[in-house]
């Protein structure tokens, strides 16, 4: 009887049971590596802790002594804005003019929307290396090409000036690709009747770009504008690759002075404050967006 009642039960959430089982895996590695992973970090950034010794809890001493007592702390907040105010940006207004650029219909547009997509799934490593080379003040291409021209050739990655901007214009050149392809689905989102009905009236091409592209492309530019201000204050392998935080410290970011922190200095518990400092500004800046898209974004 408890058999055949327990076969019954069993057929009859069937469905519920294989979705259960299929999700479930995937659940549990999710609550590991980020839930507990989340709250182990929160743990650790009231704690003491080098790694070696056991961890011993000093309260919110971690998230003062960052604030108020960590003078280097507020150049690498100077130089992860910095590097944020240049590629922010540069890579919004550049991923907008390619999208523009690639949404005519052309001969091999769909080669050249893959050549534009190929540094944002190019590994940053890979791009960082190729473009110390370009960098070089001695013998790269960008230096030998503006010597040509009788300009200054500025010492790029090696000069305290132009090592932030350097890394701004890496990060804009990978990332470009893929906020093209956001704006691109955008752009083709947009009703045809509307550039139609604009023409019939004599508008210009400027005026149409103006008056119908940029308002309707407002919700793309919102969300990529959202991505770029979280990846504009995470930057942190094109500067471990090219420079290690210098020269002289101008490049050292917020992520970069975490993992500083951690795996230099083993101060694991200063170092998940740090941590939890970035995710509250982010998350905090996030909210401001959202509270200020109300102003300007065009919803139907």
């Amino acid at each position: 009887m408890k058999k055949e009642l327990f076969l019954r039960l069993i057929g009859r959430h069937e469905e519920k049971l294989a979705g259960i089982s299929l999700v479930l895996p995937n659940l549990m590695g999710f609550g590991v590596f980020v839930f507990f992973a989340c709250g182990m970090s929160l743990w650790l950034s009231f704690h003491d802790w080098d790694m070696l010794t056991p961890a011993r809890f000093v309260g919110f001493k971690n998230y003062i002594a960052i604030i108020e007592g960590d003078p280097h702390f507020r150049k690498v907040l100077y130089n992860t804005l910095y590097i944020a105010l240049i590629y922010i940006p540069f890579t919004l207004i550049t991923s907008l003019i390619l999208a523009v650029f690639l949404n005519q219909k052309l001969r091999w547009i769909a080669i050249f929307r893959a050549a534009y997509y190929m540094p944002a799934v190019t590994a940053t490593v890979a791009i960082s290396v190729v473009w110390m080379f370009l960098f070089n003040p001695e013998y790269g291409p960008i230096n030998l090409v503006l010597g040509s021209l009788g300009l200054p050739k500025p010492g790029w990655l090696f000069s305290v000036e132009w090592a932030k901007p350097a890394v701004a214009i890496v990060r804009t050149w990978q990332s470009a690709g893929y906020y093209m392809l956001m704006f691109l689905a955008g752009l083709q989102a947009i009703p045809h009747e509307l550039y139609e009905a604009a023409s019939i009236d004599g508008a210009s091409g400027w005026v149409k770009f103006w008056r119908i592209t940029l308002p309707m492309l407002s919700p793309t530019t919102f969300l990529v504008l959202v991505l770029l201000v979280i990846d504009g204050l995470n930057v942190f392998e094109a500067v471990y690759v090219m420079t290690r935080g210098g020269p002289a410290g101008s490049t050292e970011t917020w992520l970069y002075y975490i993992y500083s922190k951690a795996f230099e200095g083993f101060k694991m518990g200063y170092a998940t404050a740090l941590a939890w400092l970035l995710f509250v500004a982010l998350f905090l800046l996030t909210i401001f967006q959202f509270w200020l898209q109300r102003k300007w974004v065009y919803h139907e």
